[in-house]
């Protein structure tokens, strides 16, 4: 090769070389620094898409999780309101029993009238007060809670009826079922009979509606669970793809250092060479 000063290939390339050394060192650095692998797209374009499609999925499914409890509570709202409809019932049963009685007097058995019918107020009240998020618990139209990953296909919709609590509908079964009517219940000793009748297949009602009830207590539950599960094995491939390797980092970082190193003593190296061009002309 020929001596010459207009341009020093060697230095050109020594240049280069050092610049490309310290663009791949800074990105070792960055990615320590940060603790991600891909802070632009142009680390990894394809990694980066499928990445922030999982933590879109991700979203979707802790967002789902928390719908599938949010109906659980409000199943276990009606549930629980259930319950003390039960508990009302059962006394309304010892009423009746007792009413039937032949030795009462027509005043004991107006006395246990009347906390009959506080009783059948009560239900009713229930019925009409019990909320959950400001939303009336017991209604015959379907609630929706939808379980998604974000896709079409990954979307469940459970359409959830809980029915209606009146005097008029005790143990109104979700599948649409009208319960049994106690709004015109007059408790005498002559009706007693029949009243208690009446009141026991309410008890059987309302235990029917309380077994659907946990039945879909225990869907929505699954349901949760499920989406939980898919998120944190989701959470685990999106940060496998993010995610710095430190031991692959580390490497690159001393493999950069001593690179810029030697990248900066070739160029002084090369730049020198040049010099040596005065002594011929000494």
């Amino acid at each position: 090769m020929s001596l010459g000063i207009l341009t020093n290939v060697a230095a050109t390339y020594a240049e280069n070389n050092l610049n490309q050394t310290q663009g791949s060192l800074q990105k070792v650095l960055q990615q320590l620094s940060s603790g991600s692998r891909i802070n632009s797209g142009a680390d990894d374009a394809a990694g980066l898409a499928v990445a922030d499609g999982l933590a879109a999925n991700e979203a979707a499914l802790t967002q789902s999780a928390q719908n599938a409890q949010n109906g659980v509570g409000l199943l276990q709202t009606a549930d629980g309101a259930l319950s003390q409809v039960t508990n009302l019932l059962n006394r309304a049963v010892t009423l009746a029993t007792e009413a039937a009685n032949g030795t009462l007097t027509a005043g004991q058995v107006s006395s246990a009238d009347a906390e009959y019918q506080n009783i059948l107020t009560e239900i009713g009240n229930i019925g009409s007060t019990t909320n959950f998020n400001s939303s009336a618990v017991f209604s015959a139209t379907a609630t929706n809670f939808v379980v998604s990953d974000g896709t079409t296909a990954g979307t469940t919709t459970f359409a959830d009826t809980i029915g209606v609590l009146t005097t008029a509908s005790i143990g109104t079964a979700t599948g649409g079922g009208a319960g049994e009517d106690l709004s015109a219940s007059t408790l005498t000793a002559a009706g007693a009979a029949a009243e208690l009748a009446k009141i026991t297949t309410a008890i059987a009602d309302v235990a029917n509606q309380r077994g659907t009830i946990g039945a879909n207590i225990n869907q929505l539950n699954a349901a949760a669970s499920v989406a939980s599960s898919e998120q944190v094995n989701l959470s685990a491939a999106e940060s496998s793809i993010r995610s710095t390797n430190y031991g692959q980092a580390t490497s690159d970082l001393a493999k950069f250092q001593v690179l810029s190193q030697t990248g900066i003593s070739a160029l002084a190296q090369a730049n020198s060479v040049q010099q040596e061009i005065l002594k011929l002309l000494q």
